[in-house]
């Protein structure tokens, strides 16, 4: 698998991250395992995870995903030859600096995601998302900090809207503060609007490594489910019925017909589509077992022509 620079930092990534949110959740320990040998076997370097993986799940804290990757990073021993992105801003313990982008509440969080990960630092350490409460110098200097004591090396940010993420490296660059070096948008092949219509240019203007998260829309470009037939259930479902309309099944259909002529899946389509768009770094991609995640690797080798490229614009452009 190909690598490349995550935007302007010294980090070399492979094309694909493999996205750690099912850890804890849809996939046990050993199954978590053997996703992540898998990934590697492939040539992959960059696994990207978060302090609250998985707290929505009956019974779990938060932190599962991160002590997942934790374990599987001493017992293959391999920490120095992989790059480890998390994120903080979600509730991880009750009180006042239990949650946001506050400088207590990261100085704390980091603690525990080194904690879990087993690692001295951490390589990407992002924003979850925007926290309109706290003004973001402040939480620009908390990442200074980390920077500084050597447990972050990078910071970045996800889901951030286009005024906050101007605001962000206006304000890193006019106070010499540490700047986000990538961006984790939604975007895919039937969620383009979001990204493409400020987002992308900020990034491109900015040289931002983008990591786009959900690149196959929660399962539906997999190609896996069909209008002529009963909907596949699975902890995800409701966010992929949304999906089921005329011009998203017409995505998946073209996808189909590209797949076919490529001999891969569906998927590997979908993600080699946004791997040829020129701000894109490396989609994060998920998988609950080793099978799944063979239909994705693909991608990272797959060059459509152009011809295949102009039809997947076309028949998505409902979506931008």
């Amino acid at each position: 698998m190909d690598r490349v620079n995550l935007g302007r930092t010294g980090l070399s990534v492979s094309r694909l991250c493999l996205g750690t949110m099912q850890f804890g959740w849809t996939a046990d320990e050993a199954t978590s395992f053997a996703v992540m040998d898998a990934y590697v076997e492939a040539g992959g370097n960059f696994l990207d995870t978060a302090d609250v993986y998985t707290a929505w799940v009956r019974g779990n804290r938060g932190g599962e995903s991160e002590t997942i990757l934790g374990k599987w990073l001493r017992e293959r021993g391999n920490r120095d030859s992989m790059v480890i992105a998390t994120k903080v801003k979600g509730r991880m313990w009750q009180g006042p600096d239990g949650e946001g982008l506050g400088r207590d509440h990261i100085i704390k969080a980091v603690e525990g995601s080194l904690r879990r990960l087993q690692i001295e630092t951490i390589d990407l350490y992002q924003c979850h998302s925007f926290d309109e409460n706290v003004p973001i110098e402040e939480t620009l200097r908390a990442f200074e900090e980390l920077i500084r004591a050597g447990k972050v090396r990078y910071i970045g940010a996800s889901n951030y809207p286009p005024p906050q993420l101007r605001e962000a490296l206006q304000v890193a660059a006019e106070q010499g503060l540490p700047a986000f070096a990538s961006l984790q948008p939604h975007y895919n092949l039937v969620h383009r609007r979001e990204f493409e219509q400020e987002l992308q240019d900020i990034c491109r203007e900015h040289g931002l490594g983008v990591i786009p998260y959900s690149p196959l829309a929660a399962g539906f470009l997999t190609g896996k489910y069909s209008p002529e037939e009963e909907p596949v259930r699975s902890a995800r479902a409701n966010h992929v019925e949304q999906y089921f309309t005329n011009e998203g099944w017409a995505v998946v259909a073209t996808a189909r017909e590209i797949a076919d002529t490529h001999g891969v899946a569906p998927a590997a389509v979908a993600l080699a589509w946004l791997l040829q768009q020129d701000t894109i770094t490396a989609p994060i991609v998920g998988a609950n077992s080793p099978e799944q995640l063979a239909d994705q690797l693909p991608a990272a080798s797959l060059q459509l022509s152009e011809e295949e490229l102009r039809r997947l614009n076309e028949v998505s452009m409902p979506f931008r």
